[in-house]
């Protein structure tokens, strides 16, 4: 874990500039890039994601801000002060890793107070410290177990309440909830959160989790082959994707590949071999350009009848975004149906539907011939 030198010259950010900056920062190990030409803001009390698979270069970036790795070049800087240069107890930055690192032989008490020890805090006011960070995570009346006592949610608890009773400047979470459960990381979720955002303190954090990196973070960085792809807010991650690797990355999407054919200020028909699709709204393409369209699964519509007029935000779009199948597979998830439809194509496709109604008076079954349908507003195209 990294230490806080009370010693390090608090310098302040220029006005407006972000809290954190990290500019033009590349990794390589031997000849292959780790972290490829990142460049990122954080502003200052925001919680801010790196996701990505495996391998895509989040806990190499991770690493950098902490420390432990030393970027090939670039410059890192926080509150105004650049830090590469500093070792990893100098700067005024903890991390907490995924496997929580408690020593097990020490309280839960003795866990939260050992870097204030270590940094030479007086007693009376490390004793108050302590008090606090246990008031803050709730784990006041298990203040003397030992770790193998407490449930893997309790031990998380404690790993955050250590890493932050020394009040750093910037907070690291490394896979925070990899330990827990799936029920269990839920509802820890919003409790971290809670508890981030009641200190006030900026953070880091790395996961392969888009449930966790949706939940958690202001703002989402999606990381693959050591670059950024796309910055933005959860929801501008998931309904406006930049490239086709974002689309597919974060939650579940159809694709269809298809050709601009109409190409006007604001409506875009896009033909597939699926059907034609009548977009409601222009795009930055030209006729002829190749694209493919992307529809999420909770947009579309499957009835065993065709969609009507009345069913489409407008008549122009009468004919268009329809494809017809058969049934597949079924996924009954409780609070939904995931309905996987062969199209006649040969192309298969995803559609969920809420279960809003608790009996469904002519539910759909596996063989049954059903229309696929979509509105055009709810089209993203892609275009790499």
């Amino acid at each position: 874990m990294a230490n806080v030198m009370n010693s390090v010259p608090a310098v302040a950010p220029a006005d407006g500039a972000p809290f954190l900056q990290i500019k033009r920062v590349v990794k390589k190990f031997d000849d292959v890039f780790a972290v490829d030409e990142v460049s990122l803001d954080v502003q200052k009390g925001e919680i801010f994601a790196l996701l990505g698979s495996s391998g895509c270069g989040k806990s190499t970036l991770l690493r950098m801000l902490a420390g432990f790795e030393m970027p090939t070049s670039g410059q890192i800087l926080l509150a105004g002060q650049d830090i590469v240069g500093l070792a990893p107890y100098e700067r005024p930055i903890n991390m907490m890793f995924q496997s929580y690192a408690l020593f097990p032989h020490l309280t839960v008490w003795d866990n939260i107070a050992f870097g204030l020890r270590r940094d030479g805090m007086p007693k009376p006011e490390l004793e108050e410290r302590v008090v606090q960070m246990l008031d803050l995570v709730q784990l006041q009346p298990y203040a003397k177990r030992k770790p193998h006592q407490l449930s893997g949610g309790q031990q998380q608890r404690v790993a955050l309440a250590r890493s932050l009773a020394k009040r750093p400047k910037l907070l690291l979470l490394d896979e925070p909830l990899g330990a827990l459960d799936a029920k269990l990381r839920e509802r820890t979720q919003l409790e971290l959160v809670g508890i981030i955002e009641q200190v006030g303190v900026t953070c880091v954090m790395v996961t392969h989790d888009q449930e966790e990196a949706m939940t958690m973070a202001t703002r989402i960085g999606v990381m693959s082959e050591g670059k950024i792809l796309q910055i933005g807010r959860p929801a501008e991650i998931y309904e406006t994707p930049n490239c086709l690797f974002v689309a597919d990355f974060i939650g579940s999407v159809n694709l269809f590949k298809g050709t601009i054919e109409v190409d006007d200020n604001d409506h875009v028909v896009i033909v597939s071999a699926e059907c034609n699709h009548y977009v409601s709204h222009g795009i930055t393409g030209s006729a002829g350009m190749a694209v493919q369209v992307a529809v999420r699964p909770e947009k579309m519509e499957i009835q065993s009848t065709p969609p009507v007029e009345s069913d489409y935000q407008s008549a122009a779009e009468v004919g268009f975004n329809t494809a017809q199948g058969v049934v597949q597979d079924i996924a009954y998830l409780g609070s939904l149906t995931i309905y996987h439809v062969k199209l006649d194509t040969g192309a298969m496709v995803k559609v969920t539907r809420t279960n809003a109604v608790r009996h469904t008076a002519s539910p759909l079954t596996w063989g049954d011939r059903v229309y696929v349908w979509w509105w055009g507003s709810d089209i993203v195209v892609l275009t790499q």
